[in-house]
């Protein structure tokens, strides 16, 4: 059909109306990538503590500069029902529809409960285990393969170590402490293939009486290189450089408590995986359920070099990342006996970061003293 002798006050009516709606279009586009979001972060220690809360928190500051991004924040919450009063009050009095409850302890039964409670809101925890089928689809576990940088921390501290013995504060024998603990001596033993790892646990995320009479035992026991697994490492960095030893940081960065006997640390980027989270629910894309990377993605980072590390640690530490950011390296893999004598990687058998039997790890490899 042919129009003929269009009517030109109606024509240009039809395109201001095409342009607006076109127009329309984009801006709706941009809001939508852009959406309002109320995002509620818990901490179950300070903010400031030097270790695992402070590198949450580090995430979150960052994530207050995305568009359309407001965060509440709450310190200091014990991993109990006071979690779930915290949660329901942000979702509540703040509005918030996404949330990062970050301590181990509050994944089950805590974010559970409030899960079926608040179907439209996202919570997404800090290495819990969610499982396909099991649990809830508005929930989701979030991690990284820090276990590549204890590795590394292992090969600094095989290198620097004198005594041949070093060291690991514990908090609790979960899987991915485990790893953190079996990673390190490895990546020790790959420089000395003799030396060994005292591993003590404190029973709790933070308890710094217990961190700090942990610390004193191992250097009492000889040991010249510490690092930890607990949600504050300042009590144990302090003591440790007190004693004249060297420690091998964790979380985020210790350097500035202790210039002199730093030698590097193995820290989070957590801002890649609440990202990651945040951008989902932006754009109304579904939940992201099990997030993990590692160095190559970005999750988790070593750092700086201490000035009394030596330049042989530095080039063995430099070129095994660069094959783990490459893909390239593997640290599970068989023959691989436990500390009480029994094979738990056969020869053949290599473990990949993603393979979900690491998350399962329940055992201390052989050179490690201690016991589960």
């Amino acid at each position: 059909m042919t129009l003929q002798n269009p009517n030109r006050r109606d024509s240009i009516k039809t395109i201001a109306a095409l342009g607006a709606a076109s127009t329309l279009g984009s801006w709706s586009t941009l809001a939508l990538a852009q959406k309002p979001i109320t995002v509620g972060c818990i901490y179950v220690g300070a903010k400031d503590d030097y270790g695992y809360n402070q590198a949450q928190a580090e995430a979150a500051a960052a994530i207050k500069k995305m568009p359309g991004v407001k965060v509440v924040e709450e310190e200091n919450v014990p991993e109990t029902a006071a979690v779930q009063k915290s949660m329901a009050g942000m979702i509540a009095q703040d509005g918030a529809s996404v949330l990062f409850p970050s301590s181990f302890g509050y994944f089950d039964p805590h974010i559970l409960a409030l899960a079926g409670k608040y179907p439209d809101v996202r919570f997404a925890h800090c290495g819990g285990m969610w499982t396909e089928g099991k649990h809830p689809k508005n929930v989701g576990s979030y991690f990284g393969y820090i276990d590549e940088c204890q590795y590394l921390n292992g090969v600094i501290a095989g290198h620097m170590s004198k005594s041949g013995k070093i060291g690991f504060v514990a908090a609790k024998p979960i899987p991915q402490v485990l790893r953190n603990i079996n990673s390190f001596l490895m990546g020790a033993r790959s420089v000395k293939p003799g030396i060994t790892c005292s591993v003590i646990f404190t029973g709790d995320w933070s308890i710094a009486v217990k961190e700090a009479e942990a610390t004193n035992s191992l250097c009492d026991q000889g040991v010249d290189v510490i690092t930890m697994h607990v949600d504050g490492p300042k009590v144990i960095v302090e003591t440790a450089a007190k004693r004249g030893k060297m420690v091998c940081g964790y979380h985020a960065s210790q350097a500035k408590l202790a210039p002199n006997a730093y030698l590097t640390g193995a820290e989070w980027n957590w801002l890649t995986a609440y990202k990651a989270v945040i951008e989902a629910a932006q754009s109304g894309k579904p939940h992201p359920n099990f997030i993990r990377g590692g160095l190559k993605e970005g999750y988790v980072k070593m750092s700086p070099y201490g000035a009394m590390v030596t330049d042989a640690a530095k080039k063995q530490a430099d070129d095994v990342k660069a094959k783990m950011v490459a893909g390239k390296f593997d640290i599970f893999k068989g023959p691989l006996k436990d500390n009480k004598g029994n094979i738990v990687v056969p020869a053949g058998k290599t473990f990949a970061q993603t393979d979900i039997e690491l998350e399962k790890m329940n055992y201390l490899v052989e050179g490690v003293i201690g016991s589960i």
